[in-house]
This record gives structure tokens, sequence and C-alpha cells, in this order.
């Protein structure tokens, strides 16, 4: 679906949607969205804000995840490899649907 990305945790694709309620919970953790973005722009986005947005993002959440056990699992896969979701929550958080 457009706006939606996907994130290989754990041996499992995840979904990543961007949804408004999604979106608000994840700035109530992180503040202002627009400033996350302006800092991922700078390359000053920190992991735990990219966790955030991601946790707060899952469409669903496997049984049994928890949010360390994610924090760890986006960690280890490196910030390379979470470039491409986040590209694409930024985009929809910029461009709205």
């Amino acid at each position: 679906m457009r706006g939606e990305a996907e994130l290989r945790v754990g041996g499992e694709t995840l979904v990543l949607r961007p949804s408004f309620q999604a979106l608000v919970a994840a700035e109530a953790e992180v503040g202002p969205l627009f400033a996350c973005v302006e800092r991922a722009a700078d390359g000053r986005l920190s992991l735990s804000e990219m966790v955030a947005l991601f946790w707060h993002c899952l469409k669903e959440r496997p049984e049994g995840l928890t949010r360390d056990s994610f924090a760890d699992a986006v960690a280890t896969r490196g910030l390379a490899a979470n470039m491409p979701a986040l590209k694409i929550l930024i985009g929809q958080i910029l461009a709205g649907r």
C-alpha cells in the first residue's frame, strides 16, 4: 500500500504504516515530527528516535515482540539497512496522503 514500508526483523517482514494515530504517538514520544525530519536530513536523527518512529508505525506487532527486542533487532540491522524504510516514512510525513 502507498506509504507503507517493510522492515525485516528477526527473520520476519514487518509492515510500517504511518497512520495519523501512529504519527501522533511517535510525536508524543520524540517531539514534533517536522523537527525529526530536519534532524534526519542533517544526519542527526538518533537511533532511539528511529526505533520510536518504527515502533509506533508497526501495522501489526507479532506476538511476543517487545519494544526492547524490536530496538535490539533494528540496531543489529544497522543504519544503512534501515534507511529505505526511514526514507519512506519521512516521505509520507512530508507529503501526507
